[in-house]
Formats: C-alpha cells, sequence, structure tokens
C-alpha cells in the first residue's frame, strides 16, 4: 500500500481522528484540509445502522442543495413530442431521440442527471446495463420518473444542485454537498438539508440506531468524523 504523500499527512495532523466534531467545525476543517490544486468536491459518508439485504431497510430519495453544487449540471431528458419540446423549453441539455438513444447504448454519458416521462422508461430499461451502472437510470423512488408537466421543476431542482443518494450494499451513504471553495455558511446550508432529507428517508424496516457513523473530507483530503447526535438535531431544526 502507497505511503501517504507529505501534504496529506500534514493535513492529516490537523484532524484529532478520536473526536467527532460539531457539524460547522468538521466542515471547517474539511475545507481547511483540502490538499488538492482543483477545487475540491466535499463530500458526506455515512454509516447506516441499516442490512441493505431487507427490503424494508433501503434509503433512496433526493435532496436539493439550497447552495448548489458549484458545477453546471448536465440533464438528460428521455421524453418524445410535446413533453420533449417542455423539456428542450425548461432548458435540459439534451432530449433523447432514438439516435441519442443508440449513442447511450454504444456508451455515451456524458451527462449528469437523468429524467424521463413514464411513457418512455419501456425504451430506457434496454439502456438499464449502461444507465444502471453509472448510477444515471431514472426512478419513481428517487422521483426522476414524472409526466411532462413536472419536467420544468424537476430540470431546475436539477441544475440548482438536486442530488440522490442510496444505500449501497455495505450499508453507507456518500453524498456531495459542494466545493472546497464554498463559504462555510453554504456548505453548513447543504449539510442541515442533506440531514433533514435522511431523516425523512428513514425506512419502516429500521430498528435501533439509524445513522452510526458520519465523515466529512474533500476529494483526497482526510476524514473529518463528525457528532451524529448534534448532526440528527441539526437536521430535525433545518
Amino acid at each position: 500500500m502507497a505511503k501517504p504523500g507529505k501534504k496529506y499527512r500534514a493535513a492529516a495532523a490537523k484532524v484529532d481522528q478520536s473526536k467527532a466534531y460539531q457539524p460547522k467545525e468538521a466542515l471547517a476543517l474539511a475545507r481547511e484540509t483540502s490538499i488538492t490544486k482543483f477545487d475540491a468536491s466535499v463530500e458526506v459518508h455515512m454509516r447506516m445502522g441499516l442490512d441493505p439485504k431487507q427490503a424494508d431497510q433501503q434509503v433512496r430519495a433526493a435532496v436539493v442543495m439550497p447552495a448548489g453544487l458549484g458545477k453546471h449540471v448536465r440533464v438528460m431528458v428521455f421524453a418524445e413530442g410535446d413533453a420533449a419540446r417542455v423539456a428542450k423549453e425548461a432548458g435540459a441539455d439534451y432530449v433523447a431521440d432514438d439516435e441519442m438513444m443508440k449513442k447511450i447504448q454504444d456508451g455515451w454519458t456524458d451527462f449528469d442527471v437523468s429524467i424521463a416521462v413514464p411513457e418512455m422508461m419501456g425504451k430506457v430499461g434496454r439502456l438499464g446495463r449502461i444507465l444502471g451502472t453509472r448510477g444515471l437510470m431514472p426512478n419513481p423512488k428517487a422521483g426522476t420518473v414524472a409526466p411532462a408537466n413536472d419536467l420544468p421543476r424537476l430540470i431546475k431542482e436539477a441544475k440548482a444542485g438536486r442530488v440522490e443518494f442510496r444505500l449501497d450494499k455495505m450499508a453507507n451513504i456518500h453524498v456531495v454537498i459542494g466545493k472546497a471553495s464554498f463559504a462555510p455558511e453554504a456548505l453548513y446550508e447543504n449539510f442541515s438539508s442533506l440531514m433533514e432529507a435522511i431523516k425523512k428517508a428513514r425506512p419502516t424496516g429500521a430498528k435501533g440506531i439509524y445513522i452510526r457513523r458520519i465523515t466529512v473530507a474533500t476529494t483526497m483530503g482526510p476524514g473529518v468524523k463528525v457528532d451524529v447526535n448534534a448532526a440528527q438535531s441539526l437536521g430535525a431544526a433545518a
């Protein structure tokens, strides 16, 4: 295993690994310990007290980050006819016609979010092998399958910073909440909205401790533990 570099070791030395920080303090420390030359993403990693094998313990939802994500979000909409016109007028970057669906089938996925009207899901389903592995498959549970009259709202939310999250096979949830260049208040606002959404998404089968551990970190930066109780109270109060 490669030894961490000098910059990483210096950044990690600023973090007390035995301490669970208050949310504001943790986010500020994550920003301070960013070591990349580019504008790193700020990520939240949660270890959940859930069993991913149980159908009634799944978590899949979405949250709109009020301070955005600090990047241009490219939106693909699967629609035809009037729905396609609505999508284009609402600012979709791409609207999938047969030619573009063939392009996706061949492996092209230069977009960040995909939305579909229900009538298109039969065709979209054939792209599951490509879209599913990249987390781009439209899904009713995540709110990305909706009728044409909902497209303007969904496209606007996606471009403003709508993020999907779900429980993975290891009982973890990973969410990007912004950039290291964001003001501390902006990251805190996004983190608060995420915690509120996580609490609302608690599945019916959840027993005992729901969130076991929360860590925030920037891309390639050291992890900073967050006080779980303080974070959950923040979500309830947000």
